[in-house]
């Protein structure tokens, strides 16, 4: 078991975690960044990304991650591996455990731990990820310009993921397993009053279904939730809209959290109700969740981790003058 002590810990390692990470380590606070479960996070899962500045070709998500991590070891920011088990918030330094009893020190804590999106569990879905089905019509949308899509869900995710795509798609359906919606009323009436939307009720995706070679995705086959007929509706995307889960059970307790588990930050900040604690990233952001928005975030939180141990240090020098 070892300790590891830093000016700034940064817990997870996605956009937001190393951008922290690279702000941090320009400002000679040495971060230490705890990669978690899943080093590089979601974008490490993500084939094309069109929609990221600074590149006029498509890139891959996974390269991006090398070299977003690359840049903050280049600055200077240390990494581990290891998942953290338990947190410690109560003094600084604050203490993070991880499952093999090293202990992580830091003055000032960032948490970018980020979110899932939430699945139907189906193995078809497995299968086609990247091949016409995802989770971000903001992220994938451009690329089904002109063709036909399919959006699942009933909350305010799935109905403004179906008016995003009317961007591009002249023919989005959204599929819901109810015959009402969840979603805010300004949002349905908005929805309803599509041209390019219909709307499926009572239906639930029993299979992805896979056109073979490099077709992709090509149709769903849907179940009636009350009748239990099956029915077919072709298509060339299919977007899950049934939610995300922020990674936040470490901190349930121990820092302010909203109705949806998502860490409460004060607006226009990344400070958290743990004075030196800072969350940026999709685990504070249930709006935006994209990897400019995270990156964006996580150089926000860590200059306020910065401006947080000035002011700290500059009480300590005053009180140790007096």
């Amino acid at each position: 078991m070892t300790t590891h002590s830093t000016r700034m810990l940064v817990l997870g390692s996605g956009p937001a975690g190393l951008s922290a990470a690279i702000y941090g380590a320009r400002a000679g606070m040495q971060p230490i960044v705890v990669q978690g479960i899943q080093p590089g996070g979601q974008l490490t899962t993500t084939t094309d990304v069109e929609n990221y500045p600074g590149f006029r070709e498509v890139i891959q998500g996974p390269w991006l991650m090398e070299e977003m991590q690359a840049q903050a070891e280049h600055v200077g920011a240390r990494m581990m591996w290891d998942t953290i088990i338990s947190v410690d918030l109560s003094t600084r330094p604050f203490r993070l455990i991880g499952d093999g009893g090293d202990v992580y020190e830091g003055e000032t804590l960032v948490i970018a731990t980020g979110a899932q999106a939430k699945w139907l569990g189906l193995p078809s879905e497995e299968a086609m990820k990247g091949k016409g089905v995802s989770a971000c019509a903001t992220c994938d949308g451009f690329f089904y310009r002109g063709k036909k899509v399919a959006v699942i869900g009933g909350g305010n995710t799935a109905v403004e993921e179906a008016l995003y795509l009317t961007n591009h798609s002249p023919d989005v359906t959204l599929i819901h397993r109810r015959d009402s919606l969840r979603a805010e009323r300004i949002l349905q009436e908005r929805l309803f009053a599509h041209p390019d939307i219909t709307v499926l009720w009572n239906k639930e995706v029993r299979e992805f279904v896979d056109g073979g070679g490099t077709a992709g995705l090509v149709a769903l086959d849907l179940e009636d939730t009350r009748s239990g007929e099956h029915s077919r509706i072709d298509v060339e995307g299919g977007f899950v809209a049934i939610g995300h889960h922020p990674a936040t059970e470490l901190f349930r307790g121990h820092l302010a959290l909203d109705d949806d588990h998502y860490i409460q930050v004060e607006p226009g900040t990344a400070r958290t109700s743990v004075p030196g604690v800072f969350a940026c990233g999709d685990v504070a952001d249930k709006v935006y969740r994209q990897a400019i928005t995270a990156a964006g975030t996580g150089c926000m939180a860590a200059l306020d981790a910065e401006r947080f141990l000035q002011a700290v240090e500059f009480e300590e020098m005053k009180e140790a003058a007096e």
